[in-house]
């Protein structure tokens, strides 16, 4: 058994050249169509994103935003950390990300979807290409960046409520951003030289765990149980001297995710809250809600198992799987061995986290969390990564057995490809939606300053929706939250209901 610098189990590759063009280790493949049109792929992806991020210039505040921005603007940053601490939910970690954006009231909210994409589209690049490094595999120009922009853009798009997943910062920055920020924990392991390394590996996961558990309770239910995984079966796949490192590692960000998760329970905002929605221990495992939940989250793996889309995750996979090579004179793997047990044991832990996660949200969301959709995202990725990971041992699989590689990746590129040009449709209409909302939005606040300029204490609301937010008057007007917040927004005593925009 071969075992890489790090201690890591690793198999003699049958087939180390990619072909009549020699690999050349550290600078990959000479430059050609033949080896980088992985890198040509990537674009549609790519355009994906792009597209999206250049539509976000039309996204205005709603539903909790409201009382966001005056609290940011009257208090800072540091008001609205001590409101989500002492009042709202306990979350400081995500009342600091909040407070980020609210601080540049209506650009912040246009230029979250930019800025958020870019960020997590390189914490998942990053993390490919340092996978692959610590494999000792080198793959054509591009293809990281195929793979990586391929999960966001699945990730990020194939939902049922995209506008919700990508473009409300307030439910993005607590179950979209928060499972890439977990994931990019990895990064300084898998860079670990030496005892500084382990250190800098250990601070990072500590610290990283302590925010998860107080940025977002969902995140950190689906990295406890991943941790726990790890801890258990690591063993079945590296050699001893990796075990250890691997488990403390583990330990360490399990240690703090419970350190922020105990931050935020005993916060007075998280005990209030509680209160509130009557979500305590006891609701928490009452056979109503174990019950309700499951059903619910039956309905919910009904969804996404039948969106197409999430085939181009599966594609992107078998890409990585027919074009990775070890790098010259040294021993290479695609992945860990014993691919079966691995992709049963992350399946386990997508359906136990997602179940998990399921059940505490139904004490506040009941039945709607069927149609919650942002927090189907604390997980959704873990699914997604599963995708790919299944998707690279096919393909490696194929590669081995020699036969039939070049209609397998042409194939996997077509589905990739038209999974990626399936996601356009949907996010143009959405786009189409927020557009017509933008211009009402703005229309409207023109004339609530007006009014607030020309020192009137009530002014009317129309309520002005996109993709199923909240507003103020909801219910043809018998809904008032968080009216009171727009308010305050524009210096008014209070707004009332109207049903024409003036």
């Amino acid at each position: 058994m071969a075992v890489d610098a790090s201690g890591v189990n690793v198999a003699r590759d049958p087939d180390p050249e990619p072909g009549p063009e020699r690999w050349n280790g550290r600078q990959g493949p000479s430059w050609s169509w033949r080896t980088s049109w992985p890198l040509a792929l990537s674009l549609l992806p790519l355009g994906l994103l792009a597209m999206a991020s250049w539509l976000g210039r039309h996204v205005r505040p709603s539903a909790d935003e409201w009382c966001f921005l005056p609290s940011v603007r009257d208090h800072g940053i540091t008001g609205l950390i001590g409101k989500f601490y002492f009042t709202d939910n306990g979350r400081v970690g995500n009342g600091l990300l909040v407070g980020l954006y609210a601080k540049f009231p209506v650009a912040g909210h246009q230029w979250f979807g930019l800025i958020s994409g870019v960020l997590m589209l390189a914490l998942l690049w990053a993390l490919t290409t340092q996978l692959l490094r610590r494999a000792h595999l080198v793959v054509p120009r591009g293809l990281p960046l195929l793979v990586a922009s391929v999960i966001a853009a699945v990730f990020l798009f194939a939902t049922p409520n995209t506008y919700k997943t990508f473009y409300w910062p307030a439910a993005s920055v607590s179950h979209t951003v928060a499972p890439v920020l977990a994931c990019a924990a990895a990064i300084p392991l898998l860079r670990v030289r030496g005892r500084r390394g382990r250190v800098a590996a250990f601070a990072t996961v500590l610290a990283a765990g302590i925010f998860m558990g107080t940025l977002s309770e969902e995140t950190s239910v689906v990295a406890l149980v991943v941790l726990s995984g790890a801890v258990l079966f690591a063993h079945r796949f590296f050699v001893p001297r990796v075990t250890g490192l691997v488990r403390r590692w583990s330990l360490a960000g399990a240690a703090g995710v419970a350190i922020g998760t105990v931050v935020l329970m005993t916060s007075p905002g998280s005990i209030e809250r509680r209160e509130r929605y009557g979500a305590d221990r006891a609701s928490l495992f009452a056979p109503e809600t174990l019950l309700g939940s499951l059903r619910g989250f039956g309905q919910i793996l009904a969804t996404v198992l039948t969106t197409w889309q999430y085939l181009g995750a599966v594609a992107a996979g078998v890409l990585l799987g027919l074009l990775a090579r070890g790098r010259a004179g040294r021993p290479a793997a695609l992945l860990p061995c014993r691919p079966l047990f691995l992709l049963s044991l992350g399946a386990v832990a997508f359906v136990v986290s997602g179940y998990l996660c399921t059940v505490i949200t139904y004490p506040v969301f009941g039945v709607r969390v069927v149609t919650t959709e942002r927090t189907w995202n604390d997980y959704l990725l873990l699914f997604v990564l599963l995708l790919t990971g299944a998707g690279a041992f096919a393909g490696r699989a194929v590669r081995l057995r020699g036969r039939r590689t070049g209609t397998a990746a042409a194939a996997a590129a077509a589905v990739c490809a038209a999974a990626m040009l399936g996601l356009v449709g949907p996010l143009h209409g959405l786009g189409d939606a927020m557009q017509v909302r933008a211009g009402q939005w703005d229309r409207q606040d023109r004339f609530l300053r007006e009014r607030a300029a020309s020192g009137a204490k009530a002014a009317p609301y129309t309520p002005v929706r996109v993709a199923r937010m909240l507003e103020p008057f909801g219910d043809q007007g018998r809904r008032i939250w968080p009216a009171q917040c727009v308010a305050d927004y524009y210096d008014l005593e209070k707004v009332t209901y109207s049903t024409r925009i003036p």
